[in-house]
């Protein structure tokens, strides 16, 4: 793993590792905005509580001994790529490893918020991890805050997983032992590790990571407005060759990635070996898996000696393709524009 910060850890895996479907759970990167929380499972509880009739606790066994499900889907850090930016951006300096793909085990959010009985005019689920720390800059509040998003009640109800396995294993402490939410579709940041409190209100919710950090400008009619993050963009990845690698001229190269969406399964990736100027369908692998990446292929007849610049651009079953061109509305996040990879043929 290639560390980004240490304390805090953030670390990302090397994309060049990249090798199966499913990323094994010490390859999975890990993102940290405080210090890991130590907890005891036998002390811990989840509770859920706010605008509902029956707010109520459970253990960790409770949720085991629930009707289980696993589903596969893919987690993107909403800044991976941001070293990519230019110029420089603050933020973690992810490459292009702060993703990953994996099968995760646990019982429907839904679950608990209809044994809550929530309230008709319920607008928001809150979710609050263990973690916690002071803000390091301005604009910020006082004193130690949660780390805490919120989800609107037609995602809540409908694929929220709250998980307490990854792969077939009980979560690590780096990914958010014993329980955390996988909010399939959605940026990394939605799916609260270490989780602790489940809050359903009635009102938007304005926290920090929810409104100044982690938040784009969308501009519609009214003008430009500051918005929460939340759907993945599409996009494709290329995992080899790597940046500035050598290759062997007038031979064959298999150029290999990764691509994912949003609410859809990507149907398409193309390449360009001639930095966007022509391009060639690269052969998609394995079954299509909404809300879960597609490995692919390309099988490039490498050219006469020079420096060329590899893309890939990735197109889902809703149409979307990946741009060209980085939307400087994103901020540094959503980094989502085909990127650059840099090789010398000899």
């Amino acid at each position: 793993m290639i560390t980004r910060e240490k304390e805090p850890p953030n670390l990302e895996m090397p994309f060049s590792a990249l090798e199966s479907f499913v990323t094994p759970n010490e390859r999975f990167y890990i993102r940290c905005h405080f210090p890991i929380p130590k907890i005891n499972e036998r002390d811990w509880r989840l509770r859920v509580g706010g605008k509902v009739a029956r707010p109520f606790e459970v253990i960790i066994d409770d949720l085991r001994q629930m009707p289980t499900q696993t589903i596969t889907a893919t987690l993107e850090c909403a800044g991976n790529s941001r070293v990519f930016l230019v110029p420089k951006v603050k933020g973690v300096q992810w490459e292009l490893g702060a993703v990953g793909n994996a099968e995760w085990t646990g019982v429907r959010l839904r679950e608990l918020l209809q044994r809550a009985e929530m309230a008709n005019k319920a607008r928001e689920i809150i979710l609050e991890g263990a973690d916690n720390g002071t803000i390091a800059e301005p604009p910020r509040p006082s004193g130690k805050i949660n780390f805490a998003r919120s989800l609107p009640v037609e995602k809540a109800m409908d694929d929220v997983l709250l998980a307490f396995a990854m792969n077939g294993e009980p979560l690590s402490a780096a990914h958010g032992f014993p329980l955390r939410a996988v909010v399939p579709g959605w940026y990394g940041m939605a799916s609260i590790k270490w989780l602790q409190r489940i809050i359903v209100t009635d009102q938007p919710f304005n926290g920090y990571y929810q409104s100044i950090d982690y938040a784009y400008w969308r501009r519609d009619e009214a003008g430009p407005a500051l918005v929460p993050l939340t759907t993945m963009q599409v996009k494709a990845e290329i995992a080899r060759p790597e940046d500035n690698e050598i290759i062997r001229a007038n031979s064959k190269y298999l150029v290999k990635g990764a691509a994912w969406t949003a609410g859809a399964i990507v149907t398409k990736v193309e390449v360009s070996c001639d930095a966007g100027k022509s391009w060639g369908e690269a052969t998609l692998n394995g079954e299509a898996t909404e809300n879960a990446w597609r490995l692919w292929e390309f099988e490039w007849q490498t050219p006469s000696p020079g420096g060329y610049t590899l893309m890939a651009r990735a197109t889902d079953s809703r149409g979307r393709m990946q741009p060209m061109e980085r939307d400087a509305n994103g901020g540094t996040y959503m980094i989502s524009h085909c990127l650059p990879i840099e090789v010398e043929v000899r």
